[in-house]
């Protein structure tokens, strides 16, 4: 089997939520009734996530990008974890529900990546407005509603070929449709909780050091082998 990794942004390669952290800094008060109804599932992540950015003024697009990159803070570890899988020629995918102008130049001393799956940003208007490029595919059970906005589940589908170990790394409940497809995920936060609940495989990690040593064992357990 040859490995493939599909790691999330906020809360896993960043150590916190970004998106959670630039409402509270902004539009603490009107974000936090859209995250409520979010979490209660009255609407969906893609519905919640565009109302939220429609609360930003374009105006404020520089403060914005400047805030996040003073407060962004990339978890341990994670450049040697990359450079690893560079060395190994493992396919390394970022798949957020998170947004192009803040994770691309966040990421990028780090790269090149196999590629990023996000959300994207237009700053045209008076609001901020999201666009959302990697939508469900009929697989999903969100297709017709296309409700998960960045539907990770649907692009480990279009990338990973049938003799890929795929290796899911995330933290949050927005992870867990792509967790259910992986063969082994590397877990933190809620995304724990989910996987004992419904007895997904996993490993917990902290800091991507701990993710190097999972996907070294694995390598060398010959459960996944390298591409070289």
């Amino acid at each position: 089997m040859k490995p493939i990794i599909f790691c999330d942004f906020d809360g896993t390669i960043t150590e916190t939520d970004n998106i959670f952290s630039l409402m509270t800094e902004f539009v603490r008060e009107e974000s936090e009734k859209i995250a409520k109804a979010m979490m209660e599932q009255t609407i969906s992540f893609k519905d919640g996530l565009s109302a939220m950015f429609h609360l930003l003024s374009t105006q404020q697009k520089d403060e914005v990008i400047q805030y996040l990159m003073d407060s962004a803070v990339i978890r341990e570890g994670f450049g040697d974890f990359v450079r690893y899988a560079q060395d190994h020629n493992i396919p390394f995918y970022i798949v957020s529900g998170g947004v192009d102008f803040f994770i691309e130049p966040l990421v990028e001393k780090y790269g090149p990546f196999s590629g990023i799956y996000c959300n994207k940003a237009d700053f045209s208007g008076e609001q901020i407005e999201l666009i959302y490029p990697n939508s469900c595919d009929e697989e999903c059970a969100k297709y017709s509603t296309q409700g998960c906005g960045c539907c990770k589940p649907s692009v480990m589908r279009k990338v990973a070929e049938e003799d890929h170990f795929k290796i899911v790394i995330g933290d949050s409940l927005s992870d867990f449709e792509a967790a259910k497809l992986a063969d082994i995920v590397l877990a933190r936060d809620h995304l724990v909780q989910r996987c004992e609940e419904l007895h997904i495989p996993y490993k917990p990690f902290t800091t991507f050091q701990d993710c190097l040593n999972s996907v070294q064992e694995l390598v060398g357990s010959k459960k996944a082998v390298p591409t070289i």
